[in-house]
């Protein structure tokens, strides 16, 4: 007998979740163009024909739907690979991936760095969850450089922290340039960025 098929999400449950889905896309491309103060809900209803009853009552406020946006963002740089690739092949090679894909999702990059501008106000909504990103982000990465140093990638002298606050910093900055001008060659300068600051780290 023949195991049943898995049934599928059908009815209002299905429509919701494309609609909250649809809600996503439309804030993204609004914050992104806008910023979270510049961007209203209206903006967002009008793109998508909705009134701002039907955004509320997914979302609840704009606040929540800009952390569902930012949460939606973050996953999507596919984070658990990018770690699982550090383990396996080291940081610089992994980064060095990492770039090449970010390169297919702008609109991503750029809500992230106006969403992360803004943020630096104190009084951001978006300022506590941009210092724990940051945090996470920086400490992820000196956990790889640590185990990149067990693993004798790079030189056990050199401070895992210090390392990863300046590949945070080079890569925000080189991935801002390419968002402002697409002509810059970001691949090519992160990996002189290596070649410069950690030349015995493998890059293939």
């Amino acid at each position: 007998m023949s195991a049943p098929k898995p049934s599928r999400v059908r009815g209002p449950y299905a429509k919701s979740a494309q609609r909250s889905i649809e809600i996503l896309d439309a804030a993204t491309t609004v914050f992104a163009a806008n910023g979270y103060r510049g961007g209203s809900l209206r903006d967002i209803s009008r793109q998508l024909n909705l009134s701002l009853t039907s955004i509320v009552h997914h979302f609840g406020t704009k606040y929540e739907l800009l952390e569902a946006v930012l949460e939606r963002a973050d996953e999507t740089g596919g984070t658990d690979v990018f770690v699982a690739e550090c383990a396996e092949r080291g940081v610089a090679f992994a980064t060095m991936g990492r770039v090449r894909a970010n390169m297919d999702r702008p609109e991503l990059l750029r809500l992230l760095a106006i969403l992360a501008a803004e943020s630096s106000a104190p009084d951001h909504p978006a300022h506590d969850w941009f210092i724990a990103r940051y945090r996470r982000k920086t400490s992820d990465l000196a956990d790889a450089f640590a185990y990149d140093q067990s693993q004798g990638r790079i030189d056990a002298a050199r401070d895992p922290m210090l390392l990863s606050r300046l590949l945070t910093g080079t890569w925000d900055g080189l991935q801002l340039q390419w968002l402002i001008d697409s002509s810059t060659d970001m691949e090519r300068a992160m990996r002189t960025f290596f070649e410069w600051a950690i030349p015995e780290a493998p890059l293939v």
